[in-house]
């Protein structure tokens, strides 16, 4: 009878392990670039490539007569940045008040937005009975369709049967029957629509970034003599500008290129108070039909975004490097 003999590694010898096959090498190399891949088409897709488009617009003279075949247009060079910029003519006049009113109404709606919102998340961090459901409260106009909210305030604003003039008259404030959509008081009905809608965003915001603030922060402060209003100011608003640096720049952001609004409650021709830029360019290109104009206006304002954009980042990320 033979036995079998297994022959094992003498005493002090290691087993050398198998080296890694180069197919599974690849495979960890080109993983990550097919995971991103799909993201970068969609991105080509979506924003690149159209904005390519756009700025090659901006360089013709693409009119109605040029629509089914595009590659007929006349080159206009730098005439459609030159009208856009001249601000002694009228389609310069206008683009520099359509700017103003958006300066304007983006201030008002950041800054009212983020007040609303810091105040709301500050009373409803602490614990209390029904916080749950002020909570959920608070969050229904951010949850809501954006043209089921804007065309829902459309009716509110409206003259005759309208929900701001009976309140206005059942305050003594007025007799009820004021114009809310047009004239000098389109503003106001924009900016109180888009405050109503991006200010539960600001609450949603801070109320999270509050949740990494130490409870023993307060305590020791108020054990010290620190009034709300203190603690606020030195406790609240440090820990929170982590948060407040990128809310700010969002709302900034979505609140300049702003369209929905002032599209629901005033058309493709809104008021002369109401002209944001958003509107003002497509009023230009599809409602005038000078698209190259309407491009050659979308890239400055494209321009515009990317300066204040890079300088507030810079001057944001200066200051916390100092502190």
């Amino acid at each position: 009878m033979s036995v079998d003999t297994v022959e094992t590694p003498a005493a002090g010898s290691t087993a050398a392990a198998p080296a890694p096959s180069r197919p599974r090498r690849r495979g960890r190399r080109v993983t990550p670039y097919l995971l991103v891949l799909p993201a970068v088409v969609l991105e080509l897709l979506v924003h690149i490539v159209p904005m390519l488009v756009g700025i090659w617009m901006s360089f013709v003279r693409l009119t109605q007569f040029f629509i089914a075949n595009w590659s007929q247009a006349p080159s206009a060079g730098l005439d459609n940045y030159k009208v856009a910029l001249d601000f002694s003519g009228p389609l310069g006049k206008s683009l520099l008040h359509s700017f103003g009113v958006t300066l304007a109404y983006t201030v008002l709606v950041v800054g009212v937005a983020w007040l609303f919102g810091m105040s709301g998340a500050l009373v409803l961090h602490r614990s209390f009975r029904g916080r749950g459901f002020l909570r959920t409260l608070f969050l229904v106009p951010y949850a809501m369709p954006i043209y089921a909210g804007i065309m829902t305030w459309s009716f509110i604003f409206q003259r005759d049967n309208g929900l701001m003039n009976h309140l206005v008259k059942s305050l003594g404030l007025g007799d009820g029957e004021s114009f809310w959509l047009v004239g000098n008081n389109a503003f106001a009905s924009m900016a109180i629509v888009a405050i109503w809608r991006a200010w539960p965003f600001a609450f949603l915001m801070l109320l999270a970034g509050l949740q990494n603030v130490p409870d023993e922060v307060y305590d020791a402060a108020s054990v010290d003599g620190a009034g709300i209003w203190k603690q606020v100011r030195y406790i609240t608003l440090p820990y929170l500008r982590p948060v407040n640096v990128v809310l700010v720049l969002m709302l900034f952001l979505w609140t300049f290129n702003d369209f929905n609004t002032p599209f629901v409650l005033f058309g493709p021709t809104p008021p002369r108070s109401a002209d944001l830029m958003s509107i003002h360019i497509y009023g230009n290109s599809f409602v005038s039909w000078n698209f190259g104009f309407g491009a050659a206006m979308s890239v400055l304002l494209l321009l515009f975004l990317l300066v204040v954009t890079g300088l507030y980042l810079f001057l944001t990320s200066r200051r916390s490097r100092r502190a």
